[in-house]
């Protein structure tokens, strides 16, 4: 099955670097929690700011993540990246990330996140809720 892939234009600027001017590799994570809510927000057709009271869910929390690192970016590069889901689950699925450095894959990474709501035993706490099968179509590709 495919699904939906969103692509986003990134232009590496100073604060993302480290002293010899290429890309920190930590803020790689955050470049792929950003493309994972634009994923989101192409996909379902919902603000980010707005996907957790459309859903009346909690939010999307990472739960695991991993970076294969190639090639790195530096200072006044521009890279793209694309985001998509590889996999659902019941209440978690997988986000895959690549960033590329005109037509070389540069780094690839991957999240697994958890669809959570509040839990109704204790509503200061969250817990994993299944994922709506709504939510999934608007995932497919036709």
């Amino acid at each position: 099955m495919s699904f939906v892939t969103n692509r986003m234009k990134l232009a590496i600027e100073w604060a993302h670097c480290d002293p010899a001017g290429i890309v920190f590799n930590p803020r790689f994570f955050e470049f792929f929690d950003t493309g994972t809510w634009h994923l989101f927000e192409t996909a379902l057709g919902v603000p980010k700011q707005q996907l957790t009271k459309t859903y009346k869910i909690w939010g999307i929390p990472l739960v695991d993540a991993g970076a294969d690192f190639r090639i790195p970016l530096a200072f006044g590069e521009d890279a793209e990246m694309e985001s998509t889901v590889s996999e659902f689950r019941r209440s978690s699925f997988d986000v895959v990330h690549r960033i590329l450095k005109g037509d070389k894959v540069a780094i690839e990474g991957k999240e697994t996140r958890v669809w959570t709501g509040k839990d109704p035993a204790n509503p200061e706490r969250i817990r994993a809720t299944p994922i709506p099968d709504e939510v999934i179509a608007k995932f497919k590709r036709a």
